[in-house]
């Protein structure tokens, strides 16, 4: 397989590599982000997951240089606003909700130290709560705000605690004082919700929400949906009162979806007025964590999804059932880039410890895109 590698990690350290982020900054370079976890990755004075390494490509992506190190900024996304870039996630996993600012083309950054500097929402301290998460998500600019879904998992149970939830700033505001934010109601998920036809769910609930604007004007936060042993399902959860209030609605909320079971992001393509999806869609129903092929969808109206195009896929010499263990391109960020469409992947591949604990960050690039939409 050719790709462009970021980043690797050897398995061996026991620390991987994930959330991937990027940018095209108006210069024309590439700046990108991920993040560290696993058992033997940097860790806080609270012994949490928090450090962020940034990457600069002057190449188009060929190749890619380490800039710095953001030390409590973790799930974050990169997104340009007003000649800056930023930096928006939490402090740590589960922590607060924190962004940074770069006037610099990333070689440094503002630090959130109080709330003038950019610590937006204040998790409390190891797992109690709030416990803000997150992943690398649009932030989605529509009359004249700018929204970013997180959750509070709280209880901090993974799957079953994440409460959904919005926050939102007048675009012409200083992003790095938290009174211009508003956070709206927390909306935990509710197991009666759940469809009968599913049958009982071990841990339903949501995660890893993306906003995005319907045809209708809505915004909606589409959610990644723990509905196994079922999948490819999502949930959608309706945003109000310029990001102040959501709402959920179990008898038209959930939707048919490729690659529910995994982040996914959505964007919506400028010129065809069409939404877009790179996602894991699953092919076997016997692994619902499947992750090891990555597809290109697209939809008219974010709640019917045609394939288009199969991105990546495993070619390593495993067998079946060791590819869908070992073999992960997960978690992507990805843009529209004039005719091409880049994304950046967290990828588990040829050495990883498992489909999971990915040991390489990689960048790709599918050229002419809006061809594989007319086919």
């Amino acid at each position: 397989m050719q790709f462009n590698q970021v980043k690797y990690q050897d398995a061996a350290t026991k620390t991987y590599l994930g959330s991937p982020s990027f940018v095209r900054l108006p210069q024309g370079d590439l700046l990108a982000t991920h993040d560290y976890f696993g058992p033997g990755c940097p860790l806080n004075h609270e012994r949490e997951e928090h450090l962020s390494s940034v990457y600069r490509s002057s190449d188009d992506g060929a190749s890619w240089t380490n800039v710095t190190h953001i030390a409590g900024g973790y799930w974050g996304n990169l997104f340009l606003h007003d000649g800056s870039i930023y930096h928006l996630g939490v402090s740590q996993q589960y922590g607060s909700i924190v962004i940074r600012r770069s006037d610099d083309r990333g070689n440094t950054w503002t630090h959130p130290a109080d709330a003038k500097s950019g610590l937006l929402f204040r998790g409390g301290p190891f797992r109690e709560p709030p416990n803000y998460h997150c992943a690398p998500m649009p932030v989605v600019h529509k009359d004249g705000r700018l929204y970013r879904a997180f959750e509070d998992c709280t209880p901090c149970v993974w799957g079953s605690g994440f409460q959904s939830l919005v926050i939102s700033v007048p675009a012409d505001a200083d992003l790095l004082d938290a009174a211009n934010w508003t956070m709206s109601n927390k909306l935990a998920y509710d197991p009666a919700w759940t469809p009968q036809d599913w049958g009982p769910l071990p841990t339903p609930g949501w995660l890893e929400g993306n906003v995005v604007e319907a045809p209708n004007g809505e915004l909606w936060n589409i959610l990644r949906f723990n509905s196994k042993p079922v999948v490819e399902k999502a949930a959608v959860v309706k945003i109000h009162e310029n990001g102040a209030r959501i709402s959920f609605d179990p008898a038209t909320g959930f939707i048919d979806f490729p690659g529910g079971m995994s982040k996914f992001v959505i964007r919506r393509d400028p010129v065809t007025g069409l939404y877009l999806t790179l996602t894991n869609n699953n092919t076997d129903a016997a692994f619902p964590n499947q992750r090891n092929v990555l597809s290109l969808y697209v939809s008219t109206d974010l709640l019917h999804w045609t394939p288009k195009q199969t991105l990546l896929a495993d070619d390593l010499p495993l067998a079946y059932a060791e590819s869908m263990r070992l073999t992960g391109f997960q978690y992507v960020d990805w843009h529209f880039d004039g005719d091409d469409l880049l994304y950046l992947v967290r990828t588990a591949y040829d050495g990883a410890h498992n489909y999971h604990d990915s040991n390489r960050i990689t960048f790709h690039k599918l050229a002419h895109f809006r061809q594989s939409l007319s086919q």
